[in-house]
């Protein structure tokens, strides 16, 4: 019978503590995932005296989340010889420790070490400490705010950015002593809803990403020699009667067929950026053009680069995480597909610390 049927496994990890003897173990071909959890800490009990909360587990370079067996025909493994199964300590799932309450959808939150910022589908932007106090809240737009990004933290003046569906990309100056907010500049060229903005790690450029399917690139300085971008059209600034600089792009790349959901600097002269057209870029902004487009079966909703190991992760409407490396030359750029969440992704970020950590939310909330 199926279920008296036993294979051999034998159990690897990249983390020494945990080590089990390097033996072949016997074990049900039916077994779970949480009951070869349990074997592992009575090994690790009876051997080194190592404790863990659980194990997670993978076979064939994926987490195994049903029964062995039903892993092991899903990825095509014979069950004839010996099966090499690796394990890591599990992370426990994030509990929430505060819920900060807005008058509608928040579309975007952008945190620095002292503050965070969140921008509200009620055209407001909120200003929190990092221990989830509300400092101040304002109507910075006509239409409801998609993006939030800080520019410079500093005392006792910061700066951020915001972008909405008025069309229009705003720039800010909070003074933390008055607690009181200035607009110092309107970035207008975009034709429909502004949904993703990126600021390069100079804090010297934007880049914007909308509904009218364009990527746009503006200076957040008045100095205009930092970059040559293949464009004969300059940046130009006026006032708009009440002294606020009010900036046109000084760069537009054309070529998505819908709308951009996501944008990212990915080098000081690259951007990537993804789209409903079920594509992502990789542009040259000096030269004006794109370098190379991945392309997937349903709409991207965002994607994330870490500068640590210069991969990709793109979140989509099909269910699905992605890991990419655009810069491989042999083989499939897809690299890894992770197939845990049960609706469509909304959201992913590299972790700035480590190579090997992601996050990823989808639409219900869920992370």
């Amino acid at each position: 019978m199926e279920a008296d049927r036993h294979i051999q496994a034998r159990f690897v990890t990249r983390q020494p503590k945990y080590a089990v003897p390097d033996v072949p173990y016997s074990i049900p071909v039916n077994v779970s995932y949480p009951e070869l959890s349990n074997l592992i800490k009575s090994v690790l009990k009876e051997t080194n005296g190592q404790v863990s909360n659980g194990f997670d587990f993978l076979v064939a370079g994926e987490f195994v989340r049903s029964s062995l067996l039903e892993h092991l025909e899903a990825k095509g493994v014979s069950t004839e010889s010996v099966i090499e199964v690796e394990y890591l300590e599990e992370f426990p799932p994030p509990n929430a420790r505060d819920s900060l309450q807005h008058d509608d959808w928040v579309s975007s939150v952008h945190g620095s070490n002292e503050w965070f910022l969140s921008g509200c589908y009620d055209n407001s932007v909120h200003i929190w400490t990092k221990d989830g106090t509300s400092v101040f809240n304002f109507a910075a737009h006509t239409g409801p705010v998609k993006a939030v990004r800080w520019l410079t933290v500093d005392y006792p003046t910061c700066s951020f950015v915001t972008a909405s569906h008025d069309q229009t990309i705003v720039v800010w100056e909070w003074n933390i002593e008055s607690n009181a907010t200035e607009c110092v500049g309107i970035c207008r060229g975009h034709e429909r809803s502004v949904d993703c903005i990126a600021i390069d790690e100079h804090h010297k450029w934007l880049a914007s990403g909308s509904h009218d399917n364009m990527l746009k690139i503006w200076s957040l300085t008045n100095d205009e020699n930092h970059i040559e971008i293949a464009e004969t059209q300059r940046k130009r600034l006026k006032s708009d009667g009440r002294g606020v600089a009010t900036k046109t792009p000084i760069g537009t790349l054309a070529g998505h067929q819908e709308a951009i959901t996501a944008v990212q600097w990915t080098g000081w002269n690259e951007l990537c950026t993804a789209s409903s057209d079920h594509t992502i870029r990789l542009w040259d902004v000096e030269l004006g053009g794109m370098k190379s487009q991945l392309a997937g079966t349903k709409n991207f909703l965002d994607v994330s680069y870490s500068p640590l190991n210069n991969l990709l992760v793109s979140g989509s409407g099909d269910r699905h995480v992605r890991l990419w490396d655009p810069r491989s030359k042999e083989g499939s750029l897809i690299k890894t597909v992770f197939t845990s969440h049960t609706n469509w992704v909304s959201c992913v970020r590299w972790s700035t610390t480590s190579e090997y950590h992601f996050i990823s939310e989808i639409g219900r909330a869920h992370v």
